[in-house]
């Protein structure tokens, strides 16, 4: 599985007044109609319990420059890290993340040792034309672009 690239995100959520986040890079699209994304979460996660008894999250697609937070949510936190929040409709976000997704979810389906959070997004938004950090073979990595500002068009399928 190390061989596949993968983006990397920061689930937040909030639940009894505490703030959780938690980085995967089990995320995908779901549906574009209706909107769906999935985050696959390990049951032994702390942040398993609290997604599904808070019902909503957020996903915080990193940048390329974010891989000390990618490091801190995945369970190594730097002592006295300032991470920067900014709320979406109640729930915690990362300031300087490229993108933000919020879903309520939708559905939970066992996957062995993980479960996957089906979410309806409710909100979406992005900063800008940033890098986006990856993630292969245990290293955080980098898109070099060879060429810039070139807008490469999407084919319709329907």
């Amino acid at each position: 599985m190390g061989q596949f690239v993968t983006g990397v995100t920061v689930i937040t959520t909030t639940h009894g007044g505490e703030i959780r986040g938690m980085t995967a890079n089990a995320f995908m699209s779901g549906s574009l109609d209706p909107p769906l994304c999935v985050v696959s979460i390990a049951k032994r996660a702390h942040m398993h319990e609290l997604a599904s008894q808070a019902g909503r999250f957020v996903v915080n697609i990193l940048a390329h420059d974010q891989g000390d937070l990618a490091i801190h949510f995945a369970g190594r936190p730097r002592a006295g890290a300032a991470i920067e929040l900014s709320w979406i409709d109640g729930l915690p976000a990362l300031r300087d993340a490229l993108a933000h997704i919020g879903a309520r979810i939708v559905a939970e389906h066992e996957c062995g040792d993980h479960t996957l959070f089906v979410g309806h997004l409710f909100h979406m938004d992005a900063i800008g034309h940033g890098r986006p950090l990856i993630y292969h073979r245990s290293r955080f990595g980098d898109l070099l672009h060879t060429k810039q500002d070139q807008v490469i068009p999407v084919p319709e399928f329907w």
